[in-house]
């Protein structure tokens, strides 16, 4: 998903709405603390993306996307879209339920367009967008269990991934492998 900050810059997040179809309308669960959530407060306007590229889905669920991701403007009042994507979905919130810290956002799809065909996910594929979730979700799992799950992706990721998915995994265990420091770093300082 694309938002717009207060300064005009991109912000790309990773985000699985939940939409009926035909597709029309979006929900959003954003947490409140969340970059996004605030630009889609302020802004009212978002793009969301659908995409297969599992490099790009691993980098932006742990925030390690290069700031020169090729986005291009699609529709004036609304923010960037990335350039790598099958199709894109132009959205306004017409309400938000912030009572919870995950928010809800109803949203109204605007518009859409298709830049290129899907190709669909393989098991591998599968496995990163499952670690990629895992990755976002650190702050609500034990690490123990992450793990254990990560090992398990690993399996189908090593017996069934090309080299974009070895890639993707190799750069979501990386990320676990700091964040893990970064708890070790922490305990040892508590101490």
């Amino acid at each position: 998903m694309t938002t717009e900050s207060e300064l005009g810059s991109t912000h790309i997040s990773a985000m699985g709405p939940r939409v009926d179809w035909p597709t029309t309308r979006l929900l959003l669960r954003p947490f409140q603390s969340s970059t996004t959530f605030h630009n889609l407060v302020r802004t009212r306007r978002g793009i969301l993306h659908v995409t297969d590229n599992v490099i790009l889905l691993a980098r932006a669920a742990t925030g390690r996307l290069p700031r020169d991701t090729p986005t291009v403007v699609e529709l004036d009042d609304y923010p960037r879209r990335l350039a790598e994507c099958v199709r894109w979905y132009a959205f306004e919130v017409i309400s938000i339920d912030d009572s919870q810290d995950r928010s809800e956002m109803e949203c109204r799809v605007t518009t859409s367009g298709q830049v290129r065909e899907f190709f669909g996910f393989n098991r591998a594929k599968h496995a990163v967008i499952e670690a990629a979730i895992l990755a976002t979700r650190l702050h609500l799992l034990s690490m123990d269990m992450v793990m254990d799950q990560y090992a398990q992706l690993a399996t189908i990721v090593d017996k069934t991934a090309g080299d974009s998915e070895r890639q993707a995994f190799a750069e979501l265990q990386q990320f676990l492998n700091d964040r893990m420091g970064e708890e070790d770093t922490r305990t040892m300082l508590d101490s």
